[in-house]
C-alpha cells in the first residue's frame, strides 16, 4: 500500500504521553490513565464511579433522568481528569446498556458534551476482544488456550484466546442486573426460581458451547467487579485462595437464597451498591461453570477498560487489528484493492487541504481512510444501488477492532458516495458528527468520481479550496479536454451537491 495508506491511526505516541481508556459499563464507569514509557504503558491513575445505568431502563429501554443524571455527572467528574490528555489518546467505550437504549443517540451527545470526548458504543464480540486483551496483558500468556469470563451489568462475554490473540467470542444478555430484572422481577430468591433460571441460560449458551469445548482451554480467568466480589468472598471465608470452582459457587447460592430477598442481602463482604446485583452475577457463573463445565477459575485485575488502553498503544503500532479486518473484509468481499488505494490516496489528498479550515480531526481521517478501503464493498451484491448494499454490510458486520459507532460512521460516508446525498443517514449521527460526515462525504465522492474508470493513469494533484458552504476545485484545462467523461461527472455532481446546499465550482487552469 502507498504510505499514506498504512498510518491508520493519526497521533503517534511520544515518551512521556498520557493515555487513558474510559468503560461506560452497565453497572459501573471505570476511566484509567497511564503513561507511555519506552513503548510500554503504567497506569498511573484509576476512577471508578458506581452508576447502576442498566437500573435506569424501563421496560421499554428509555433511561430515567436520575440514571441519566448520575452518568452526565460521572462523566462531567470524569472530563476534568482528561482536559490533560490529548483527544487522540482517549479511548471512550459504551456497552450493553447504552447498546440498547431505544434513543442512545439523544443521550451520547449529552455524554460526549459533558466528557469532552467522543464515545464509541461497541457491539458484545467486539467488548469481548477488548477484555481478552486486558486480561492477556494482566496475566502474561502461556502455553496453551485460556478461557476468559466477564459479567457485566447487561451482559456476560465468554472469550477462547492464545497468546493475545482471541480464537472465539460471545457476548449473551445474561448479566447481574439483566439477570435480576429477567428472572427475579418480584426480588423473591427461591430454589425452584434459581434452578428455572440457571436452566434457561443454560439454553442461551448452547449455540456456541460446543465450538468452546471442542477448542477447550488449560486455564480459566474471571473479570469485572462481580466475579472478583464472589472470589474475594471465597478467601475471607477461607474456602480457597481466591480461585472459584463449582462447589465454592454451589456454598454461596445455598447461602444467598436463605436471604429470601434481593433487598435482604446482607453478605458483608459485599459492598450495599453491588447487593441489588450479586445474585444475578453468581447466577451467570454457575450456569456457566455447569455448561461449559469449568473445573476452577482465577480472577484477573484487567479487564474492558485495560484492554480499551492497550487497544490505543495497538493503534498505534503496525498491529492494529483494524487493518486485519478491513483486509480480510477485502479478501472475502473481492473488493479492487488497487482501486481502493486509488481512491484513499486522492480522498487524503483533499482531506489534508481542507482539513484546518474545516476543523476536522484526525478521527475523520481516520474513517474516510476506512471508507475508501471499503467503497465498493457492495458491488458483491449488485453493481445497482451498490452503495446502499455496502453501507449494510459495514453497518451490520462483525468487524474486530471496530466500534460499533466507528462502523455505523463509515457505512455513512460509504451510503452516501454517489448520487444524491441522503440526509436520513446523517440525521442518524449527532449533530457535530453529522457536520463532520458530510464534509468528509464531499470528499469521498470526489475521489471515487476522479477515479470511475478504475485505471492507473496520473490524475492531476488535487487543490481544492473552500469557502463556508462552497468549494473550488482547481484542474487542469488540458486535461478536463482529455477527459469530458470527468467533465460531465463533474457537472452532474455540481447538481447534485446543489441540491444539498453546497456550491461546487471548477477552477480550470
Amino acid at each position: 500500500m502507498p504510505k499514506t495508506l498504512t498510518a491508520a491511526t493519526p497521533l503517534q505516541l511520544k515518551d512521556g504521553d498520557l493515555v487513558a481508556a474510559v468503560d461506560l459499563g452497565s453497572n459501573s464507569f471505570h476511566m484509567v490513565v497511564a503513561r507511555h514509557v519506552l513503548g510500554q504503558l503504567r497506569i498511573i491513575d484509576r476512577i471508578k464511579e458506581h452508576v447502576q445505568l442498566a437500573d435506569g431502563l424501563d421496560a421499554e429501554k428509555r433511561l430515567s433522568d436520575a440514571a441519566a443524571k448520575r452518568a452526565l455527572d460521572c462523566l462531567a467528574l470524569f472530563g476534568q481528569r482528561l482536559a490533560y490528555v490529548r483527544p487522540g489518546n482517549v479511548r471512550v467505550v459504551a456497552t450493553n446498556t447504552i447498546r440498547t437504549m431505544v434513543d442512545p443517540a439523544a443521550f451520547l451527545e449529552r455524554a460526549e458534551a459533558a466528557l469532552g470526548h467522543r464515545i464509541d458504543v461497541i457491539a458484545g464480540r467486539e467488548e469481548a476482544r477488548l477484555i481478552y486483551l486486558g486480561v492477556a496483558h494482566d496475566k502474561p500468556p502461556r502455553k496453551g488456550k485460556r478461557l476468559v469470563i466477564d459479567i457485566g451489568g447487561g451482559s456476560t462475554e465468554f472469550v477462547i484466546g492464545k497468546g493475545f490473540a482471541v480464537i472465539e467470542r460471545e457476548s449473551l444478555q445474561i448479566g447481574c442486573i439483566a439477570n435480576i430484572k429477567r428472572f427475579f422481577p418480584d426480588g423473591k430468591l427461591t430454589p425452584k426460581q434459581w434452578h428455572k433460571a440457571k436452566t434457561q441460560i443454560g439454553v442461551d449458551m448452547q449455540p456456541f458451547m460446543e465450538s468452546f469445548r471442542r477448542h477447550g482451554w488449560k486455564e480459566v480467568y474471571g473479570a469485572s467487579g462481580t466475579i472478583k466480589a464472589l472470589s474475594d468472598m471465597a478467601k475471607v471465608r477461607g474456602l480457597s485462595d481466591g480461585t472459584l470452582n463449582l462447589k465454592i459457587l454451589q456454598l454461596l447460592r445455598q447461602e444467598l437464597i436463605g436471604f429470601g430477598l434481593i433487598n435482604a442481602i446482607r453478605w458483608p463482604q459485599i459492598s450495599a451498591s453491588r447487593r441489588k446485583s450479586i445474585a444475578g452475577g453468581l447466577l451467570a457463573l454457575e450456569a456457566a461453570f455447569e455448561a461449559l463445565g469449568i473445573e476452577s477459575l482465577q480472577t484477573s485485575d484487567y479487564a474492558l477498560r485495560e484492554g480499551a488502553l492497550f487497544d490505543i498503544l495497538g493503534r498505534n503500532r503496525e498491529h492494529d487489528p483494524r487493518l486485519d479486518s478491513v483486509k480480510a473484509l477485502q479478501e472475502r468481499y473481492s473488493i479492487d484493492v488497487r482501486q481502493a488505494e486509488r481512491v484513499e490516496a486522492y480522498a487524503v489528498a483533499l482531506f489534508d487541504q481542507v482539513r484546518k479550515y474545516w476543523g476536522l480531526s484526525a478521527a475523520d481521517r481516520e474513517a474516510l481512510a476506512w471508507a475508501c478501503r471499503l467503497h465498493e464493498i457492495g458491488l458483491t451484491v449488485a453493481h445497482s444501488q451498490h452503495h446502499h448494499h455496502g453501507a449494510y454490510l459495514v453497518a451490520n458486520s462483525d468487524i474486530s477492532g471496530f466500534s460499533r459507532t466507528e462502523q455505523h460512521l463509515i457505512s455513512v460516508l460509504i451510503r452516501n458516495q454517489r448520487r444524491g446525498i441522503h440526509f436520513k443517514s446523517l440525521m442518524t449521527l449527532s449533530e457535530a458528527r453529522a457536520v463532520d460526515a458530510l464534509r468528509c462525504i464531499l470528499l469521498l465522492r470526489l475521489a471515487v468520481l476522479f477515479y470511475r474508470s478504475h485505471s492507473d493513469e496520473k490524475i492531476p494533484k488535487p487543490k481544492l479550496k473552500v469557502e463556508r458552504s462552497r468549494l473550488s476545485l482547481v484542474l487542469s484545462k488540458r486535461w478536463l479536454e482529455r477527459h469530458p467523461l470527468t467533465r460531465s461527472d463533474l457537472e452532474s455532481e455540481r447538481a447534485y451537491l446543489k441540491a444539498a446546499g453546497v456550491g461546487l465550482a471548477i477552477v480550470e487552469k
